[in-house]
């Protein structure tokens, strides 16, 4: 059975650094599109970032030059380190796994920075 967990959500304030991980079981995490996402109360979910089977990586707008986006084969899994943290950044942040016709999510980490 594939699943996705994520932890190292919490409350910060702002300026500060959080790093969220998201363990993956029943698929190699290399061989997949994998990527975090966040979704705001009130508001629809939107990517934040993802890094590819290649390693390549994408950013949000909103987020470049302060969240990295990594991957370890070794743990099978991804991690989202978040610095220079906004109130605005305060969300539910999901892991996602993505190859061909597979679509997986995590259950997701509350992240909330205060100002």
């Amino acid at each position: 059975q594939v699943q996705l967990v994520e932890s190292g959500g919490g409350l910060v304030q702002a300026g500060e650094s959080l790093r969220l991980s998201c363990v993956v079981s029943g698929v190699i995490v290399s061989l997949y599109h994998m990527g975090w996402y966040r979704q705001a109360p009130g508001k629809q979910r939107e990517l934040v970032a993802e890094i590819t089977r290649g390693g390549n990586r994408n950013y949000a707008d909103f987020v470049k030059g302060r969240f990295t986006i990594s991957r370890d084969s070794t743990k099978n899994a991804v991690y989202l380190q978040m610095n220079s943290l906004k109130p605005e950044d305060t969300a539910a942040y999901y892991c996602r796994a993505q190859l061909w016709q597979s679509d997986i999510w995590g259950q997701g980490t509350q992240v909330t920075v205060s100002s």
